[in-house]
């Protein structure tokens, strides 16, 4: 009697909800019976083993060891009843909980889709990736006009590399982020690319935004600014005079500060500088067509027509004879007007232009051109004394 009863308590020291490990003894077609260390077969029903792929039920081989959930004990014949679908289901609920706690990354193929995102299969379970935990591309590539599932649709079959983000067996939830991921990769991107990028690199690069103050480039994985000053040799008032959201450009790199991460870039740095040989272009006494770009209270600036990246300055005391208190009493934005230089430094890139001495030395040909010839003669001796 007390053999028979250490018989019996041995199978009732198995617990139901419990996972367990046990080998194969027989494989039928409508179970399985498995050997659980206990004094009575545990069975696999026909209905449990129907919720297994049916790669997973080939691969169940008599002499191997399994993982079973031991749903109950003790039926009318005696058996445990086992479940491999169950066991299987509890040991990924166990390994999506250690994949939240890691934050390693899984790959996993998308099954199905909602109008709130894409389902995912994670071993026995359904996991759920909302649409704003897709990556940022997904969202740009499909069309928000397409109604429920539709816009996911494209995404059937596709494998995305995920994190999860949420576990909870108790309400069958499990949530997951490819966001997550892809902000990782782009910083690994990121980090990468500081640490390879040098002053005086010329990269290419798309414009992402553009600002009062300058435009940012996506040089990679890394926005750099271009400020406005660094946009043209020209003036520019804004930039989008001369760039636009998308555009593909060349940019030159000017600084790199791996500290904070930030990278200055350059776009007239790729042209030539047009201060450079100045002088052999330009001397005092000539005559030149410019363009009033702007109006200061100490005087005006032009760039010169033709070659406008070259902007000069009017001061004040060179707009006319008579007493000017503010440019804009002779002078308007955008007037184009004849000027005469007078100073040309190209190592303080300064360009001094006057505007009465236009008159004055026009005013001064004429009267030469209208004098009697004694006149003329008189004053062609008195230059040649005061020059000897």
């Amino acid at each position: 009697m007390r053999k028979m009863l250490e018989d019996y308590l041995s199978c009732r020291q198995l617990k139901p909800g419990t996972i367990v490990t046990g080998i194969v003894v027989r494989v039928a077609h409508n179970n399985v019976i498995v050997d659980v260390g206990a004094k009575c077969d545990g069975v696999v029903p026909e209905q449990d083993l129907a919720r297994l792929t049916p790669e997973e039920r080939a691969a169940i081989r008599e002499g191997e060891e399994v993982f079973v959930y031991i749903t109950h004990l003790g039926d009318e014949f005696d058996n445990i009843m086992l479940s491999l679908s169950r066991a299987r289901m509890a040991r990924d609920w166990f390994e999506a909980q250690r994949l939240l706690e890691s934050g390693e990354v899984l790959e996993s193929q998308v099954v199905g889709c909602n109008k709130g995102g894409v389902i995912v299969q994670v071993g026995q379970l359904r996991g759920f990736v909302p649409s704003s935990q897709l990556d940022v591309s997904r969202l740009t590539s499909s069309s928000p006009k397409l109604d429920g599932d539709l816009r996911w649709k494209g995404l059937l079959g596709t494998t995305l590399k995920l994190k999860v983000i949420e576990v909870d067996q108790s309400r069958n939830r499990l949530i997951l982020s490819e966001r997550m991921t892809s902000r990782e990769r782009s910083e690994e991107r990121r980090q990468s690319l500081l640490d390879r990028l040098t002053e005086g690199d010329v990269v290419a690069g798309k414009v992402t935004n553009i600002t009062d103050f300058g435009a940012f480039v996506d040089i990679g994985g890394v926005d750099g600014l271009v400020h406005l000053s660094e946009l043209s040799w020209k003036r520019v008032a804004h930039p989008r005079e001369v760039v636009r959201v998308g555009e593909e450009v060349q940019v030159y790199v000017l600084g790199v500060d791996r500290e904070r991460q930030r990278v200055s870039l350059s776009i007239k740095r790729l042209h030539p500088d047009p201060w450079i040989a100045i002088e052999e272009r330009y001397h005092q006494g000539q005559l030149l067509e410019g363009v009033i770009t702007r109006l200061t209270k100490w005087g005006a600036f032009a760039s010169i027509v033709g070659d406008e990246a070259i902007e000069g300055l009017i001061h004040v005391s060179e707009l006319d004879e008579s007493s000017v208190t503010h440019p804009e009493e002779i002078l308007r934005p955008g007037q184009v007007v004849t000027l005469r230089v007078i100073e040309v430094d190209g190592s303080r890139r300064r360009l001094a232009l006057s505007l009465k001495r236009v008159a004055q030395e026009k005013a001064g040909e004429e009267s030469w051109r209208a004098a009697p010839l004694e006149v003329a003669q008189d004053k062609l001796e008195s230059d040649e004394l005061w020059t000897t």
